[in-house]
């Protein structure tokens, strides 16, 4: 499948199938096209966890619910692994740069390391989900991450039962413009 088909087929899928077990190679795979992705001056400001282990899995599931929330993210509890994102220190230069720029770079790698995990899951036949409402107090004590790291982000990964969803984006028109701001 070239580029644009995956870009075309990836989606946010919310139901997997729980009998179904996703292969170590796959894993290995989608971990290493997360290596791989860019980040400012090359900071590399992540670390990923593999969270496989049923009785780690469900907990990790449970943080990612709330009464709050209602039914947002209970889909969670189904899904065969998870990928734990956790925020490490950039680089000096990538520091620098969010002082001078008053910009977080770290959001920025950890948001195109994501997408690659979500890029080469679709690749592999997989489903997944990039979860930013993350209990991470609760995610940090389960899988002892210092309190000095944040874990912005938990990716759930499995064999999707959902249907292909039509994409509904905005026009075109509305969302690009040439050489100059245009707005619609």
């Amino acid at each position: 499948m070239d580029i644009y088909e995956l870009i075309k087929h990836r989606q946010s899928d919310r139901k997997y199938d729980t009998e179904r077990p996703v292969p170590p190679e796959a894993v290995e795979r989608i971990l290493e096209a997360a290596r791989l992705a860019p980040s400012a001056t090359n900071s590399q400001p992540w670390h990923f966890i593999v969270v496989d282990q049923p009785e780690l899995r469900d907990l990790v599931a449970e943080a990612l619910t709330s009464p709050l929330t209602g039914k947002m993210n209970h889909f969670a509890r189904q899904a065969p692994l998870f990928i734990v994102v956790v925020e490490e220190s950039g680089n000096i230069s990538s520091r620098l740069g969010n002082v001078i720029k008053r910009r977080h770079f770290p959001h920025i790698d950890l948001g195109i390391a994501a997408e690659h995990i979500a890029l080469a899951a679709t690749h592999e036949g997989l489903g997944s989900c990039i979860i930013g409402w993350v209990n991470e107090p609760k995610v940090r004590r389960v899988l002892g991450i210092p309190k000095s790291r944040r874990v912005p982000l938990v990716i759930s990964l499995g064999y999707s039962l959902e249907e292909e969803k039509s994409k509904r984006r905005k026009p075109r028109e509305e969302v690009i413009s040439y050489n100059q701001y245009q707005a619609k």
